[in-house]
């Protein structure tokens, strides 16, 4: 059996190296909380709240989630006795919604239950790959021109698949432009829930583009008018927002509301149930990939470990660390080579906190102890 006996709460804040823009909004620094759960050994597990600042993506925020896992996420943790983090879910879940707080105590009592089991996060998910295949997400920019130059600066370092963020006012004229520069390279859109059922003369011309997905065009309750779409459309429609529990996976497969799934670990409240929703997509015959949220190395590492799952088939967002950050929060960065990300072989996360120089970044911090 294992218990916690301290949970550390650091806030962290690092600048991106290249102004990124959704529907919702623009960011060129994040703020995002560590978790850090001490076993009875000594032995520390490393998770990641990999929260937005505002609620433009989810109602959760820095400062919401940092309330909950203070208040009620680390009492309830130093009150678990548990042999599997499954089981340390299982107690969070008294907890309603909060996924992205409950995603970096999952994430830390995974890896300091893997490292304490003697092997790598990714085999105790029950991952099979050695590495895994990486994409890229590209934010809106100030011009097609702009677009194109990342495109092409991202395609000439090897990754696998562009994702373009849309919105309304910038969709098909930046996409179609693209894919006349890029023809073979995969490519799929964006909207982050951007758009109204209204709109879907847009998703018929994009579909005309020869895309791989088309993700979360509408906003995430409107599984009913995802499957109005999709069943218009040759393009899959991929959900991202609409599946924040398992549940919700259940109602968009029997609704036809998507034909691809976009798991993230921090969405869906953590490797737990992001695991349950690969299996449970594997058995409909669902394409899975892991989307990610501008994670430090820590959740990263968390990615790329989950990625290596049999269903992930599709490039995930486990683009290297240089990508989003000068420095990164790891020892060693995250490095895609050739449009690849090696799976660690060593127990645990698979990379070191840089405690050195979380201490420079660190903005607040909190220990909660029984």
């Amino acid at each position: 059996m294992m218990r916690i006996e301290k949970v550390e709460l650091r806030r962290v804040r690092l600048p991106l190296v290249h102004r990124f823009q959704t529907s919702s909004h623009a960011k060129r620094e994040l703020e995002h909380i560590l978790v850090t759960l001490t076993g009875t050994d000594g032995a520390v597990g490393w998770g990641e709240i990999a929260s937005p600042s505002g609620p433009f993506y989810s109602a959760e925020t820095v400062d919401s989630c940092w309330a909950v896992a203070r208040t009620f996420l680390a009492p309830l943790v130093l009150a678990a006795e548990w042999e599997h983090p499954s089981e340390l879910a299982a107690a969070m879940a008294k907890v309603r919604g909060n996924h992205f707080a409950r995603a970096g105590f999952d994430m830390a009592g995974w890896a300091l239950w893997s490292r304490a089991m003697g092997v790598p996060l990714s085999k105790a998910l029950g991952g099979e790959r050695a590495k895994v295949e990486a994409g890229v997400s590209l934010g809106i920019e100030p011009t097609i021109d702009d677009l194109l130059a990342q495109v092409g600066a991202r395609v000439a370092e090897g990754y696998r698949r562009v994702k373009l963020k849309i919105a309304p006012g910038w969709d098909v004229e930046p996409v179609r432009a693209v894919r006349a520069a890029f023809p073979s390279v995969p490519v799929h859109v964006d909207a982050n829930g951007a758009y109204l059922f209204d709109d879907c003369a847009i998703f018929e011309e994009l579909d005309r583009l020869g895309l791989l997905m088309i993700e979360q065009p509408f906003a995430p309750r409107a599984l009913v008018d995802h499957a109005a779409l999709q069943a218009v459309l040759k393009t899959p429609i991929c959900l991202d927002e609409s599946v924040e529990e398992v549940d919700d996976l259940v109602t968009a497969l029997r609704l036809g509301a998507g034909r691809i799934l976009n798991i993230k670990v921090s969405r869906m409240g953590g490797l737990t149930p992001a695991v349950r929703a690969h299996d449970l997509a594997v058995a409909h015959d669902v394409p899975v990939w892991c989307g990610g949220m501008h994670e430090f190395g820590i959740g990263r590492a968390a990615n790329v470990a989950l990625s290596s799952l049999p269903g992930f088939t599709l490039p995930s967002d486990v683009s290297g660390s240089d990508k989003y950050y000068a420095r990164d929060v790891t020892c060693e960065p995250v490095v895609c080579d050739g449009g690849f990300v090696e799976v660690p072989s060593a127990p645990g996360l698979g990379w070191e906190a840089d405690l050195d120089f979380l201490e420079s970044r660190t903005t607040g911090r909190e220990t909660v102890s029984p």
